[in-house]
């Protein structure tokens, strides 16, 4: 049966949500429309009901307790609030110091972490950029190696959002709890695809979002520990005091009772949709590998994620194989910028050249992927790698035998 176009490969910028989550959210509309915060009426209360199971099942999906569950926009807003409110909290500023602490985070992170850990760097700050290995792993011993006395907080995302790559996270957060230091994780590339356990991975604070798990776009959570250690905030919006005083602002009870949905719907589903993503995954890279001559998968060959595929073709642009896969929707290893055309920072810390990186797509499965959309893919990225080198003089001197990268351009 031939796949239906467009076909969706892009579930790690954003998933559909479920006909499920949609079906338990639209009473919340319309019906029981009330604030979780009016306590005298009954229309609060079954508000108020609604986000307690919300907590339950979020807390259920990464083995917490639902009292450490705090409700945000989104993954963005909990890493500012994981990130500046732990480091405003800890902050230390020994006698004849003047910075205010160290925190570690990596260059390959989402730049919903970079961009507060910068923010904190202009604020007096020192923060410590650890640089992956071409894997892109971030390992534990590289985040020992880079530890001081002074060092508050650490940050590393669980899994990389653009080659799937897995970090050490579970020994990372045993060595900061053997050395007194909040350990934060972005994981929303990784919750609701994997196994999680805060008290197993000794996690202290963890950001997820909703639009990643098949639920809604605008609710998000953070993991706060509460007990060994207690883990504390300082509230980076001020306000009416909500959310054990972490996060002022009415909640987005509609979008909390869908967020709590999906994750009671990737607990039970997880297993079956992980193993079936991880075969077409495989899939996928195998058949273009074997169709197209070189061509490169980012990232660890074994430590990533079952539905990220991030993949180099030599010889292409990636703009111009965008254009012809149009059909396709995915993402290109190019940031564009009102200025220029970047490759991307991540893929540029694993070492990969511009040439590659311009060159790179990033395929990412999810739940409504089929195997004809696969077979689909790999027959149209193939038509398009394969037209685009015709028009390559580069390839052709490569086709010749001649090692590209040894040729010394003239210039003028």
């Amino acid at each position: 049966m031939a796949a239906k176009t467009p076909i969706y490969m892009d579930n790690a910028a954003t998933t559909r949500c479920d006909p499920r989550v949609v079906e338990a959210m639209l009473p919340y509309f319309t019906e029981m429309y009330g604030n979780s915060s009016s306590r005298n009426h009954a229309f609060g209360w079954k508000a108020e009901e609604a986000v307690d199971l919300a907590r339950e099942q979020a807390a259920a999906l990464i083995g917490a307790n639902a009292k450490e569950i705090i409700w945000t926009s989104g993954a963005t807003e909990s890493n500012n609030l994981a990130i500046k409110g732990a480091a405003h909290m800890y902050a230390k500023a020994p006698e004849g110091q003047p910075n205010r602490g160290h925190i570690i985070t990596a260059v390959h992170e989402h730049k919903a972490v970079l961009d507060p850990c910068k923010r904190l760097q202009r604020e007096g700050f020192d923060v410590t950029f650890l640089e992956p290995k071409a894997d892109g792993v971030i390992t534990a011993e590289m985040v020992k190696a880079a530890m001081r006395p002074d060092t508050i907080l650490v940050s590393i995302m669980w899994a990389n959002n653009e080659i799937g790559t897995i970090n050490e996270v579970p020994e990372i957060g045993r060595l900061c709890h053997e050395r007194e230091v909040v350990f934060h994780t972005d994981a929303t590339q990784w919750v609701g695809k994997m196994p999680t356990d805060v008290e197993r991975d000794h996690i202290d604070l963890l950001s997820w979002s909703g639009h990643k798990i098949y639920g809604p776009k605008g609710v998000g959570a953070l993991f706060v520990r509460r007990r060994k250690p207690r883990v504390r905030l300082e509230a980076i919006l001020d306000g009416g005091g909500h959310e054990r005083g972490m996060r002022s602002g009415t909640l987005n009870v509609t979008g909390i009772v869908g967020f709590g949905k999906a994750c009671e719907l990737c607990k039970a589903e997880m297993d079956r949709d992980g193993e079936r993503l991880l075969r077409l995954r495989r899939r996928l890279e195998t058949e273009l590998a074997k169709r197209i001559e070189v061509t490169q998968v980012n990232g660890h060959a074994d430590r990533r994620l079952p539905h990220i595929c991030n993949i180099s073709f030599g010889f292409v642009e990636g703009e111009s194989l965008l254009m012809g896969i149009k059909d396709i929707a995915c993402s290109s290893g190019s940031a564009c910028t009102s200025a220029s055309l970047e490759p991307s920072y991540v893929l540029k810390s694993l070492g990969v050249g511009d040439e590659l990186a311009h060159s790179s797509l990033r395929l990412s499965l999810g739940r409504w992927t089929t195997d004809e959309e696969v077979e689909h893919a790999v027959e149209k990225i193939t038509k398009a790698v394969l037209h685009l080198r015709t028009m390559s003089p580069l390839y052709d001197l490569h086709k010749e035998g001649i090692d590209i990268s040894k040729i010394q351009w003239q210039t003028h």
